[in-house]
């Protein structure tokens, strides 16, 4: 950041201009307010008010005192970084102005008056109670799925599906001792009371929306692409699911199934292909995501997925937690609820912490669709996916439109049946010449600096020579394990490769 970008930038959520005459506890104010929010930066040295510059040279105590506020009267101490930028100031003298550098904190933080803030457009708010409260969940300082639930005993735990639980982990033990003994599901008070945590309720309740109303999932089907009310009101289908959290999720991914469009078409190669609106694992990963990390302290509202005819809608109460950010959400991992993100994996719900992300965008990457974008309508996550948009499929001299050739799995008539014949593709005119290809990609690669080893290239031929051939095929044919073969396509995937529709009916697609 040079003088002159300061000079005429307006204050924002992450910039502030201070006066050097600012006393070091008021400062300290904007330096939590950042930390707790997105970070930010603060030009000390240029009036607040006038935009006139200053600068701090004939300041040297007062300078260093406000270098110390980050420690003086910051509560943990936020960690800032500072330079001095040369300027010339308001008298036409060489000076410069104090830069610091606050970055966003995964702690929350006060001021000497135990009094927490946070950046809210160009003014940093004090927190009430509640929303510092809510502050400490996102940032995992507190877990609310902890805390015990007002009312509840053991009685309201169905033991059997503790059991069920058990089971499937390998715990030797009684459900009884499993919940006392692990993850704070069951504990005692000083009064010697049984307390049942949220975790508990919500996993394993025989009835949770007895204590969380609205701990729930609903579906709502838009007809078009615009929500409306009133006498436009355009809902044709509103179904909600109540229950545990498996409960929930199992439901939900099993009825969006049902409200999912399949499109068969004649692909590459003379193979027909089935794409969906969404793809599978996208739908699954986003129910996950929605059951799994929703602020569950939250409770005027429950979790809503949207479907218009083009795109869904999934809305979770809840803020991004920790240190997520939209522009880094597709390799940061962070969990609101770790309880139950556990429990989830044990049931094959969630496959690897932190890649479900990233795997929806190469999905959605690899269908040729925009990856999905993230809203915060003020404490409602509200994530938009938009639907696969199937266009024709050019073979040679062949082009065979998406539309057209899609197969009504349900016909039974012959005029829904496709003619196999009749939509064969001539393979000769469709060959394509293995050796020129891959010519071609390695000089691509010498091009871009890239190296692509003998390994790359045998799989990148098999490829070639067959689209829908599978990993486990091509480790057989090189000799070469599943888990290498997987190392070599994602080295080369989004640049010498690409994966068109899903893992099991979908082909690999060459990028020259």
């Amino acid at each position: 950041m040079v003088i002159q970008n300061i000079i005429s930038r307006k204050e924002d959520q992450t910039f502030d201009c201070k006066s050097i005459q600012i006393d070091p506890k008021a400062l300290a104010i904007t330096i939590v307010a950042f930390a707790n929010a997105d970070g930010g930066d603060i030009a000390v040295g240029v009036s607040d008010k006038t935009r006139k510059i200053e600068g701090v040279d004939q300041h040297t105590e007062k300078l260093n005192e406000l270098l110390r506020a980050p420690l003086d009267f910051c509560n943990p101490t936020v960690s800032i970084t500072s330079e001095l930028l040369p300027c010339t100031d308001k008298d036409g003298n060489e000076n410069h102005i104090l830069l610091m550098h606050i970055p966003a904190s995964s702690e929350l933080h006060a001021n000497q008056a135990d009094e927490a803030f946070m950046r809210v457009g160009d003014k940093s708010r004090k927190l009430s109670f509640e929303e510092r409260i809510q502050l400490m969940y996102d940032k995992g300082e507190r877990y609310y799925e902890d805390t015990a639930v007002y009312g509840a005993t053991a009685d309201d735990i169905d033991m059997a599906a503790v059991e069920r639980y058990t089971e499937l982990i390998g715990y030797t033990k009684s459900p009884k001792q499993y919940l006392q003994e692990n993850n704070g599901f069951l504990t005692t008070n000083t009064k010697g009371e049984e307390q049942v945590s949220v975790a508990c309720i919500l996993l394993f309740g025989k009835y949770p929306q007895k204590f969380f109303p609205r701990g729930r999932t609903r579906f709502i089907r838009y007809k078009g692409t615009e929500e409306r009310v009133g006498a436009e009101m355009n809902v044709i289908k509103d179904v909600t699911f109540e229950g545990t959290i498996l409960d929930q999720v199992k439901a939900t991914i099993a009825y969006l199934e049902t409200q999912v469009e399949e499109h068969t078409f004649l692909g590459q190669h003379g193979r027909f292909v089935t794409h969906r609106d969404y793809p599978k694992f996208v739908i699954q990963e986003m129910v996950v995501n929605a059951c799994c990390h929703r602020a569950y302290n939250i409770k005027g509202t429950e979790i809503q997925i949207k479907m218009f005819d083009n795109r869904l809608v999934f809305e979770s109460p809840g803020r991004l937690p920790g240190m997520v950010k939209p522009s880094n959400i597709r390799h940061t991992h962070f969990s609101r609820n770790p309880k139950i993100a556990q429990f989830l994996k044990a049931y094959d719900f969630v496959k690897e912490f932190g890649e479900g992300v990233d795997r929806v965008c190469r999905e959605l990457e690899a269908n040729r669709s925009p990856i999905p974008t993230y809203h915060l309508d003020d404490f409602i996550l509200k994530i938009t996916v938009p639907k696969v948009i199937h266009r024709p499929i050019t073979n040679g001299n062949a082009t065979v439109n998406t539309k057209n050739a899609t197969v009504n799995a349900t016909a039974n008539s012959p005029k829904d049946t496709v003619n196999a014949q009749n939509t064969t593709v001539n393979a000769e005119n469709a060959t394509v010449n293995s050796n020129d290809t891959i010519d071609r990609l390695i000089a691509k690669a010498v091009k871009q600096g890239d190296k692509l080893t003998a390994n790359r290239i045998s799989i990148l031929r098999l490829m070639v020579e067959n689209p829908y051939i599978t990993k486990e095929e091509m480790a057989s044919i090189i000799g070469l394990s599943g888990s290498t073969i997987m190392r070599n396509i994602e080295f080369m995937r989004g640049k010498y490769l690409r994966r068109v529709g899903s893992d099991k009916s979908g082909f690999w697609e060459i990028i020259e």
